[in-house]
């Protein structure tokens, strides 16, 4: 927008600069070579008394030197023009102009100007006393006609350089009182999208943009309540649970000794911490899943090792075959720790939730070099909409699933820039495909191939997990 008005003042007075120094630059040149004229007018008029009373040669020479233009004006009587022997005429001073133009105005009777070189010349006819027309010439240099006139121009010229300056310098100070509320205005737009809740936006500047700014701080101030509204209830759906799980650790603890009872007591345990950790993300607004930088993360493998170790226990009971895979090396992930655990149990969770007793499942870790992929996958009934179960809040619509589950699975994987992927797996059930991307790597070259679907999105495809036993 700035420019943009500075760029229209600058062809708008530019355009009125142009319309009136043209117009007046022409006007001056005009009256500089009237001037001109009008001076050789004078001296050809201050030689015509001398000559209607003689045409003496001598006399005629005085009157020309008084006159000051003996160089510069000639006069030229005819041969007949009163002489005594009344057989030559008389011609003083350089003829410069051509003798037929001469002879037009001799003949004419009116005064003429003709150009010759280095200039033009005024030819001016006087009556003579025996009637016979002399022709006086005054020569009007080419310097003559136009002094003054270059720097006529030359100020003229400055002047408008010196509007256009001045226009485009007003322009740009209104386009900066114009365009800097604009752009506060978008800085606190996008401060605010990228989650600071504290911008706001200076109400100052024309009418229009102060008020989108007012509209905009008051926009702001009531995101800012939502969102503390939302915080502080989720804190205390959350800490609703404290009553039942406080029962639950009761009853754990009272159930003895044995493995089942030492997980039993373990699983209210870890509740506890993330009802408690709920409760403070949700009371100092804070993100659950954050970037991590370099050097942070976690090690998937030894993640998938360890909750794997306690859903075996329950697959056992409900007489579950498993199988774990590519866990044997580390892999490092940039991922918080308890995020990939939440994860797990989420999508773990799904299968003991929605498949029958007795359903096969299994978990496989791809290390590739831009790229982890962890496989989840059963050989259950399959979901017959995945679109539909990875919205948030929809779940699979059948009792216990709100749809959340598979929500934070997508959020881990998209705050890495991957994705989340649900298929058929070679087991006959659901596959979920988590791709943790890899920051600073390499495309990947080994351990899959890289494909080009009709959307033009990349997907990798992995050689499918061996049968279960």
């Amino acid at each position: 927008m700035r420019w943009a008005l500075v760029k229209v003042c600058l062809a708008v007075t530019t355009m009125v600069v142009v319309a009136f120094a043209i117009p007046l630059g022409l006007v001056i040149k005009e009256m500089a070579r009237d001037r001109a004229f009008s001076n050789a007018e004078r001296e050809a008029a201050a030689v015509a008394p001398a000559l209607s009373i003689t045409t003496d040669r001598d006399q005629l020479e005085r009157v020309v030197a008084s006159a000051g233009s003996d160089s510069g004006m000639a006069v030229h009587i005819p041969a007949s023009g009163g002489r005594k022997d009344g057989q030559k005429g008389v011609d003083l001073g350089r003829q410069r102009a051509a003798a037929e133009d001469i002879a037009t105005v001799r003949k004419l009777g009116r005064a003429s100007t003709t150009e010759v070189p280095g200039g033009s010349t005024l030819l001016q006819p006087v009556a003579l006393s025996s009637g016979e027309i002399a022709v006086v010439e005054v020569y009007v240099p080419e310097s003559e006609v136009l002094g003054g006139v270059a720097t006529a121009w030359a100020v003229l010229a400055g002047v408008g350089i010196a509007l256009v300056v001045g226009s485009v310098a007003v322009a740009d100070r209104l386009g900066v009182r114009m365009v800097q509320p604009a752009q506060k205005l978008v800085e606190g737009a996008h401060e605010l999208g990228e989650g600071k809740l504290g911008a706001r936006v200076p109400e100052e500047g024309p009418t229009e943009l102060r008020l989108a700014a007012v509209a905009f701080n008051s926009m702001a101030d009531q995101v800012v309540q939502l969102l503390a509204n939302e915080r502080e209830l989720a804190a205390d759906l959350s800490h609703r649970l404290r009553t039942p799980l406080t029962v639950l650790r009761l009853n754990a603890a009272s159930l003895g000794d044995g493995p089942a009872a030492e997980q039993t007591r373990a699983a209210v345990a870890q509740l506890e911490r993330e009802v408690d950790t709920i409760i403070r993300t949700a009371r100092e607004a804070k993100p659950q899943t954050a970037a991590v930088g370099p050097g942070a993360g976690c090690d998937a493998a030894e993640v998938v090792r360890e909750r794997m170790g306690f859903w075996s226990a329950l697959a056992e009971d409900e007489g579950r075959k498993w199988r774990v895979a590519g866990t044997e090396r580390p892999v490092r992930i940039p991922v918080a720790r308890a995020d990939l655990a939440a994860a797990l149990d989420a999508l773990l969770g799904n299968v003991f939730r929605h498949t029958p007793e007795g359903t096969a499942f299994a978990v496989d870790v791809h290390n590739g070099e831009d790229a982890v992929i962890v496989l989840v996958s059963d050989a259950g009934p399959g979901i017959r909409d995945p679109e539909a179960a990875m919205a948030r809040g929809r779940g699979s619509g059948s009792a216990g699933s709100t749809g959340l589950g598979l929500d934070i699975v997508r959020r881990l994987a998209e705050s890495t820039g991957g994705d989340v992927r649900i298929g058929s797996s070679v087991l006959g059930g659901t596959e979920v495909r988590i791709w943790i991307q890899l920051a600073g790597r390499a495309p990947e070259r080994r351990g899959h191939r890289v494909r080009r679907r009709r959307t033009g999105k990349l997907v990798s495809t992995f050689n499918r997990p061996r049968s279960l036993p």
